[in-house]
């Protein structure tokens, strides 16, 4: 019990900085603030987030307004379908001088990358994208090259045009940590975008927090305390979302259920949300919070099921719904 009221104590401290960062983007960005705490906890987890929704919903504008923030460097890539590995990673070039072939760096060698329009993109930029994002990465020629820290890809796709783009790999989806649908902004938000971004001065954000802090974050961020129970709650939603029947949902239509690598993200997910809410220790609720986000894309629902109008939110509602929480 000392243990836990040292760390609680610790955390209480040592996350005053994620109100400073949510505070400072509130000044250029309105509402969003659930998208916005998603993407503090990413870079507490050291994971990716997978962001879809309609143009112009500030999408973009959040996360440049982000890196600046926290003061680290940020990278936009637009995804085409004519888009070449080459152009993401980098390649070997010719130095006429020393007659040899030298490495050029890509854009994807920065802190945050804004993968625009991901699902644009042909499979083999997908699969050099995946070495980033899973081993921190990236091969040109012969040699490997380490990514920065921190590093996450914040990608994003549009739901309503499906001409001339491919399907994410199911290994890729699972990479993200997250996917967040961001949606439209109230009546009242949208008022207030309006006022602010037709001023003769649009706001700025100012820069406070470095990355260094971020590194130290997460590292307090995996020390938060979660009981057994717990624990066994993040792993009954997991293997509820693979043998359905056994924890009574009927009818789910689940082709397959999520992977151990969303244990691991639930777990880490719960712990961010915590650190967020300055305590030291998880609770179910911090489950819950983080559950549709981080399960949505890595339920897949079978054929019969998108017939009937399933989809894996609604799975999610029935997993919650079903499992005792402790």
């Amino acid at each position: 019990m000392a243990d836990i009221q040292q760390i609680s104590e610790q955390i209480r401290t040592k996350s005053l900085f994620v109100d400073r960062i949510l505070r400072e983007a509130g000044e250029v960005i309105v509402g969003q603030r659930t998208l916005l705490e998603r993407l503090v906890m990413a870079l507490l987890c050291d994971g990716h987030v997978l962001l879809e929704g309609l143009p112009g919903l500030a999408k973009t504008l959040t996360i440049k307004t982000l890196a600046h923030v926290i003061d680290v460097d940020c990278q936009r890539i637009q995804f085409t379908p004519d888009l070449m590995p080459a152009d993401l990673v980098g390649t070997m070039i010719y130095n006429q001088k020393t007659g040899e072939l030298i490495p050029k760096k890509g854009p994807v060698f920065t802190n945050i990358v804004i993968a625009d329009e991901i699902n644009r993109a042909p499979a083999k930029v997908q699969s050099a994208l995946l070495e980033a994002m899973g081993e921190h990465q990236v091969t040109i020629g012969d040699a490997t090259y380490k990514m920065a820290d921190p590093f996450i890809v914040l990608a994003t796709q549009n739901p309503i045009e499906q001409e001339g783009t491919y399907r994410l790999p199911e290994a890729q989806l699972d990479r993200f940590l997250f996917q967040l649908d961001v949606t439209y902004p109230s009546i009242h938000e949208e008022k207030a975008i309006l006022d602010r971004m037709t001023a003769v001065q649009t706001p700025v954000a100012k820069k406070v927090c470095s990355a260094e802090e971020i590194r130290e974050a997460r590292g307090l961020c995996a020390s938060l305390y979660m009981d057994d129970k717990v624990k066994d709650y993040i792993l009954s939603l997991v293997f509820a979302s693979r043998f359905p029947e056994q924890y009574g949902l009927k009818n789910a239509y689940i082709a397959y259920g999520a992977s151990p690598r969303a244990t691991l993200a639930l777990a880490k997910a719960s712990r961010a949300h915590a650190f967020l809410q300055h305590r030291g220790y998880v609770t179910p609720e911090d489950v819950k919070a983080v559950a549709y986000d981080v399960l949505r894309h890595r339920i897949c629902i079978s054929f019969d099921g998108e017939a009937e109008g399933m989809t894996a939110s609604r799975v999610i509602d029935e997993m919650l719904r079903h499992i005792v929480v402790p």
